[in-house]
């Protein structure tokens, strides 16, 4: 399924907090925050009607198989956190993506969203000539890609799988993920591996909304966002945290690649440098 917004469309599912962020001005009031905003605001005012942002989706039967999840034609090999004895998660289960997703041996198919968003490629550069505006454009390109995310989750909760139909909750509830399922994205904390992005794009075809990879997996326009969506009523976010060689051979295992491959991607996840 590929979906295009306008600006208007996806502007209300703007995270001001992080546009924020990029600033260093979290927590700050005064002209110099209002100017900024200001600024913001008339961009995006020039920006609709001009320029617009896509999403591309499938839901995919899915299992779980071990720390792998299952999908027709292929596999999504996921990563385990490994905090043995750390203090903070006595009695508390060592997570996995896979754990969100039927196990094989129930013999009862569940399902899993697969997700790519992004901009058009042109917004990133319609402010080159002039830095502090140049900045800005790229700033608020991201801002609409994680938007255009979260309008998208919204209408396949309630639509186009249609988990969470009758679900009542406000935009920002959906900013602070305030509703059922999750979906996290590559390069995040649960799935760190900006590899996996070659995965994604093989199932739904990333190229269908103009977003190319990089050899290192990174996505272009810089502006883009892919992920996946679990429905589970617990799914939750969570982090990795550090994971050990032993991980670090069985995920190459499950990737069906050399190790020396996969290391680079996961260099910052590993215990041992």
């Amino acid at each position: 399924m590929v979906l295009q917004y306008n600006i208007s469309d996806v502007r209300p599912y703007i995270s001001w907090i992080y546009f924020y962020h990029a600033w260093s001005m979290n927590g700050k009031y005064g002209e110099e925050r209002d100017r900024l905003t200001a600024d913001a605001n008339a961009m995006l005012d020039e920006w609709e009607g001009h320029y617009h942002t896509h999403a591309v989706f499938e839901l995919f039967d899915a299992n779980s198989d071990g720390d792998d999840i299952v999908v027709p034609g292929g596999r999504l090999p996921m990563l385990r956190q490994q905090l043995v004895g750390h203090a903070t998660r006595q009695g508390k289960p060592n997570l996995c993506l896979a754990d969100f997703i039927r196990p094989q041996s129930m013999g009862v198919k569940d399902k899993i969203g697969v997700f790519a968003t992004t901009v058009d490629a042109a917004m990133e550069k319609s402010h080159v000539d002039d830095v502090y505006r140049n900045m800005l454009a790229l700033v608020l390109s991201e801002r609409l890609a994680e938007a255009t995310a979260e309008r998208m989750h919204e209408e396949v909760r309630r639509h186009y799988w249609g988990y969470a139909k009758d679900e009542q909750v406000t935009i920002d509830d959906e900013l602070n993920a305030h509703y059922q399922g999750i979906r996290p994205a590559v390069g995040y904390p649960s799935m760190p591996d900006m590899s996996m992005n070659f995965v994604l794009d093989h199932l739904i075809g990333f190229g269908r909304i103009g977003i190319r990879l990089t050899e290192t997996g990174m996505m272009y326009p810089k502006a883009s966002v892919s992920g996946l969506m679990f429905a589970h009523p617990k799914a939750t976010y969570f982090s990795i945290g550090k994971i050990g060689m032993d991980q670090l051979t069985d995920y190459a295992r499950r990737r069906e690649l050399p190790v020396e491959v996969v290391r680079p991607f996961l260099q910052s996840s590993l215990a041992q440098q």
